[in-house]
C-alpha cells in the first residue's frame, strides 16, 4: 500500500482522531458553486436563443458543449494517467481542486469577450472551458470529500456536500434569472446582460481558489512511485460502479427532460410550462432534502433516537425552505408570495414520510439504502405509467427525493479501497456522466413510438441495475484485495 502523506497523517485515509470540520466546510461551498453554475445553463439557454434567434437544436448546443466536456476531459485524464501515471496522485487533491477552480473562473471570464463580439460559438467555447473546470473539480473533490475523515462515514460526508450542491441548483434559476433578466438587462434581451453576472461568478471561483490555497487543507499526495497503466480497471466493483453512474445519470437526466411534457398530458394535470416550473422546484428540492437526510442517516451519531430527531427536524426545515422559495412570484418587476395549500402538497409530504422510512429501514448502510431507494424509484415510475391524475403527478415529483443519495452512495461504494487508483477511478466515474447525453434521445424515440407516459418504462431498467449494484455489484472481489 502506498504512503499518502498529509499534514496530519501518513496513511491512505485520514487520522480518525483529527478534526476536519473546517476544511470540509470550505469544500462544501465548492459543491454549492458548481451546482449553481451548472443549473445556470437552464437560464442561459432561453436567453441566448432569443438574443441570437437560434433554433431549438442550436440552443441545445449549450448543454452539448457543457456536458461534452465531462466526457472529453475525463477521457483525456484517464488516457494520460494510463501513460504517465495518475495526475492528481502527483499534484495532490488540493492542487487539483485549485486547478479546477481557476479553469471555472477563466470560463466565466470568457463570457465577457463572447458577449462583446456577439459570437455564439465563442459562448460555446467559454462553456466548454467552464465545464472542463467543473469536471476536474468532480474528479478531485468527490474523492477528497470522501477521504476527509473516517472511511465508514464517507457516504455521509459526500451526501452532505451534495446537499449543498442541490442548494446551489435550487437557488441558481431564481438568482440567475433575476440578474440576467432584471438587474442587468436594461429592459431588453441582449447578450450584454450576461457579461456582469458571469464576471461575478468568475470572481467567486477565483476567490475560492485563493481561499483553498490559503487555508489549512490536508494535501494528500502520493509520495511513492506513480503507477502507470489502467490499474483502476482491475477492480471489479469499480467497473460495476461505472455502469451504475452511467445508468443513474442517464435515467435522472432523461426523467427530468420529459417531466414537463408528462405534466402537460391531459390525463395527468394538463399544465402549462410556467405552472409546471413551480412544481418542478419540488423535484429538485426533494433531492436536496434527501441528501441532507442521507448525510445525517449515514453519519457516526451513536444514538438512533437523536439521529432520527435530527433527520425529522431537517426534513421539516428544508421542506419549509422549498415551500417558501416556490411561493415567490415576480410579475412586472414586483415580487409577491403565492403559497400552495397544504392539500396541494399533501401527497409530496406522504412521499417524504416514505423517504424517511426507507432511511430508517436502511440502518445507515449505504448499499442497503441504495437498494431501497432504487426499488422505490422503480415503483414510482410504475405508478407514473399505469396511473393518472395527481397520484402519477406527485409520484413523478417524488423521484427527486429518492434519487437524492444515489450519486454519493454509488461513488463512495465504487471507489472504496482503490488506494493509489482512487483518482483514476474517480475520472472514470465522472466520464460515465455521458449517460445523461445518451438516455434522453432513447426515451424520446420510445415516446414517439408509444407515447410519453409509457416511455418512462426505459429508466426502470436503470434502477433495477442500481438495485443489483447495491445488492452485489459493489462488493470488493477477493482478487482486488490480494492485488492491493
Amino acid at each position: 500500500m502506498p504512503q499518502i502523506t498529509t499534514s496530519e497523517s501518513h496513511s491512505t485515509h485520514t487520522n480518525e482522531n483529527t478534526n476536519y470540520t473546517k476544511p470540509f466546510s470550505t469544500i462544501i461551498f465548492l459543491f454549492f458553486m458548481w451546482g449553481f453554475i451548472t443549473v445556470m445553463n437552464d437560464v442561459l439557454i432561453p436567453h441566448l436563443r432569443s438574443a441570437f434567434e437560434l433554433s431549438y437544436f442550436q440552443a441545445a448546443l449549450v448543454q452539448f458543449a457543457f456536458f461534452g466536456a465531462f466526457f472529453i476531459i475525463s477521457l483525456l485524464y484517464f488516457l494520460v494517467s494510463v501513460v504517465k501515471g495518475d495526475i492528481i496522485s502527483r499534484l495532490g487533491y488540493k492542487n487539483g481542486i485549485i486547478l479546477g477552480l481557476i479553469l471555472c473562473g477563466l470560463g466565466c471570464a470568457l463570457f465577457y469577450p463572447a458577449a462583446q463580439y456577439e459570437k455564439y460559438g465563442f459562448f460555446l467555447s467559454a462553456l466548454f472551458v467552464l465545464a472542463s473546470g467543473v469536471t476536474i473539480l468532480q474528479i478531485a473533490a468527490n474523492p477528497y470529500a470522501a477521504i476527509l475523515g473516517k472511511p465508514e462515514t464517507a457516504s455521509s460526508r459526500l451526501n452532505l456536500a451534495q446537499g449543498f450542491n442541490s442548494l446551489g441548483t435550487t437557488l441558481a434559476p431564481f438568482v440567475g434569472a433575476l440578474l440576467i433578466y432584471k438587474v442587468f438587462s436594461n429592459g431588453e434581451i441582449s447578450v450584454d446582460s450576461i457579461k456582469t453576472p458571469y464576471l461575478i461568478y468568475g470572481g467567486i471561483f477565483l476567490l475560492l481558489a485563493l481561499l483553498i490555497k490559503s487555508v489549512h487543507l490536508p494535501t494528500f499526495v502520493n509520495k511513492e512511485k506513480i503507477l502507470k497503466g489502467a490499474g483502476a480497471l482491475k477492480h471489479r466493483h469499480l467497473i460495476f460502479g461505472m455502469v451504475a453512474i452511467f445508468a443513474y445519470v442517464g435515467a435522472e437526466v432523461s426523467i427530468g427532460s420529459f417531466l414537463i411534457n408528462f405534466f402537460a398530458l391531459d390525463s395527468i394535470m394538463g399544465m402549462e410550462e410556467a405552472e409546471a416550473g413551480i412544481y418542478l422546484s419540488y423535484y429538485w428540492g426533494g433531492a436536496m432534502i434527501g441528501r441532507f437526510l442521507g448525510a445525517i442517516s449515514m453519519s457516526d451519531m451513536k444514538r438512533s433516537t437523536t439521529k432520527y430527531l435530527w433527520m425529522a427536524a431537517t426534513a421539516v426545515g428544508v421542506f419549509g425552505f422549498v415551500y417558501i422559495m416556490t411561493a415567490i412570484r415576480n410579475e412586472n418587476g414586483s415580487f409577491f408570495m403565492n403559497f400552495l395549500s397544504f392539500e396541494e402538497v399533501s401527497l409530496f409530504v406522504l412521499f417524504l414520510i416514505l423517504n424517511f422510512a426507507c432511511f430508517v429501514l436502511g440502518k445507515s448502510n449505504p448499499s442497503k439504502i441504495l437498494q431501497l431507494f432504487s426499488l422505490a424509484v422503480a415503483g414510482l415510475l410504475i405508478v407514473m405509467i399505469f396511473f393518472d391524475g395527481e397520484l402519477a403527478f406527485w409520484a413523478a415529483i417524488a423521484i427527486g427525493l429518492f434519487n437524492s443519495i444515489m450519486w454519493s452512495n454509488i461513488f463512495t461504494l465504487a471507489i472504496k479501497d482503490l488506494k493509489e487508483h482512487t483518482s483514476q477511478g474517480s475520472s472514470l466515474l465522472v466520464m460515465m456522466i455521458v449517460g445523461g447525453a445518451i438516455f434522453p434521445p432513447l426515451q424520446g424515440a420510445l415516446a414517439d413510438l408509444i407515447g410519453i407516459q409509457y416511455s418512462f418504462a426505459l429508466p426502470i431498467l436503470s434502477y433495477l441495475y442500481l438495485f443489483f449494484f447495491g445488492w452485489k455489484g459493489h462488493r470488493i472481489s477477493d482478487k482486488s484485495i490480494k492485488e492491493n
